[in-house]
């Protein structure tokens, strides 16, 4: 689907290039301060040795976290080869799954976090936020708790509520990246670099060195796809719109409107079987998302409407107002969950479910959207655990597998002594949380490297390239205290792993 829409924008491009041959020379945006030198070789390696000897983000930072990062790959391999361990399969317990989820409640309730809602960049009156950055982080973190305690607790009554959650996380891949790339206009090399690392990097070191097909860390090539996706079309859309003298919307539109048919020309015939070429694995992950991404596209390029709706329901003007739109789109997510639930979600046979679940989800996650946000209160809030838990999603999804459980999550390892499958309910939680730890820990270890690879490669390719400047310039959040180095320091690792929220998102 990505070649297909790449020629399908190709074509677009070149009708374009022949329609103002005469007068269009290339452009970069106002918003790219990026300034490039002619490419020769003496210059790469001068650009080289520049690098090797920076004392941030140079030769030596990239080395160290190489060298921690074989650190985590090692405990990752003992981890998947250890031995005591017992089926997964018999570690079916539906009431530990529910009492885990209880004990998640109750850390949420006590982390739960109020923040005034702010003035944006432009002064003016507070911005009611919808899914910024923290409720984003937060939510990524009860579903991915969920997830993990789905796998680890075998609890398949919840396999239709956890698909909801794996579309949610394609959607914001789309969702995100559409905001960011509307709003920054950068279609860089090294924005193309740096998400590709943060995306790959430590799945395919996982799966290399731990001789595991990528296959199992399915959600890792799903989010690729809808990044480049997604990148392909904020493009055509900005080209359209500088080349032509397109509108913003006429331009966005019709590029969301292309990216659609390509999906539906690769999806909905046989084209789709292409994929059986790598797997039956990649051929139903794909299917079961294939408009997942595209969605959180459609969804960020209304973003924007929905903002203004909200400025207007739950701002400062209107108490009266204000209280009857919280009950009105309260009530209104409710009935969508429940709509998602009663006709589909409820299916307990996943095999007549799977087929229909592209196609309904995203009332599930409206419904959420709408419901967590429906009242002023709740935009200003979240849980700062979530938060922590759904900042380092990447890594505990592909170390569940090897850490929190072993043998490529086949299994449940025996740490403690008298925690088997035959074990007593105390021993056994007692094991889980050990092994939880740990796991947790290289996560949190893991997604720190990544960042460090990250920034130390990506700084490579402005050496070699010549750039000055990017969008990996790190940006503090207006809430954030003066002096208050390790809220700035986790915002600047946060926002280097893509996408925006709608604080980012301009006005259209």
């Amino acid at each position: 689907s990505m070649l297909l829409l790449f020629s399908l924008s190709t074509m677009v491009m070149v009708t374009v290039d022949k329609a103002n041959a005469s007068s269009i020379e290339v452009e970069y945006s106002a918003k790219d301060t990026a300034k490039r030198h002619v490419f020769r070789p003496s210059i790469m390696v001068s650009a080289l040795k520049a690098w090797a000897v920076q004392e941030k983000n140079g030769l030596k930072d990239f080395s160290v976290a190489q060298c921690k990062v074989a650190a985590v790959l090692a405990v990752a391999h003992f981890g998947n080869i250890w031995e005591p361990a017992y089926q997964r399969n018999e570690n079916h317990d539906p009431s530990m799954f529910w009492l885990v989820n209880g004990f998640l409640a109750i850390g949420t309730f006590m982390t739960w976090t109020w923040k005034a809602s702010s003035a944006g960049r432009g002064g003016g009156s507070p911005r009611v936020v919808m899914l910024g950055r923290e409720q984003t982080e937060e939510w990524k973190g009860w579903m991915q708790w969920g997830f993990i305690f789905y796998h680890y607790y075998r609890v398949f009554y919840v396999y239709n509520e956890i698909r909801v959650f794996v579309s949610a996380y394609v959607w914001m891949t789309g969702f995100g990246n559409f905001l960011y790339f509307d709003k920054k206009g950068d279609f860089s090399v090294e924005r193309f670099v740096s998400m590709i690392l943060r995306i790959n990097y430590f799945p395919l070191l996982l799966s290399y060195f731990l001789t595991v097909p990528l296959e199992l860390y399915y959600v890792v090539p799903l989010h690729t796809t809808g990044f480049v996706m997604t990148m392909i079309t904020c493009y055509v859309g900005y080209q359209l719109e500088q080349r032509l003298g397109w509108s913003y919307w006429k331009s966005r539109t019709s590029a969301v409107a292309l990216s659609l048919v390509a999906h539906i020309l690769f999806y909905e015939t046989p084209a789709v079987d292409f994929l059986l070429l790598f797997s039956k694995e990649y051929h139903f992950r794909f299917q079961a998302d294939k408009y997942s991404a595209w969605m959180g596209m459609a969804s960020g390029l209304l973003w924007g409407k929905i903002g203004q709706y909200m400025q207007w329901a739950h701002g400062f003007e209107n108490e009266q107002r204000r209280r009857i739109a919280s009950v009105l789109q309260g009530s209104a997510g409710i009935a969508l969950i429940a709509f998602w639930y009663c006709l589909f979600g409820h299916i307990e046979d996943k095999f007549t479910y799977n087929p229909v679940h592209p196609y309904v989800f995203v009332f599930a996650v409206i419904g959420w959207l709408m419901l967590r946000n429906c009242t002023r209160y709740l935009t200003e809030c979240h849980s700062t655990l979530l938060e922590f838990l759904g900042r380092n999603t990447l890594e505990t999804y592909v170390l569940q597998f090897h850490l929190f459980m072993t043998h490529n999550v086949q299994y449940i390892p025996v740490v403690i002594p008298g925690a088997d499958a035959a074990g007593s309910a105390a021993i056994r939680f007692a094991n889980m949380l050990l092994c939880g730890s740990v796991f947790l820990t290289m996560a949190v270890c893991a997604r720190k490297i990544t960042i460090a690879t990250q920034l130390s490669v990506v700084d490579l390719v402005k050496s070699v390239r010549g750039t000055v400047d990017t969008s990996m310039t790190v940006v503090v959040p207006q809430q954030a205290s003066e002096g208050s180095k390790s809220e700035e320091e986790s915002f600047a690792l946060t926002k280097l792993e893509g996408g925006m929220t709608n604080e980012d998102h301009p006005r259209k």
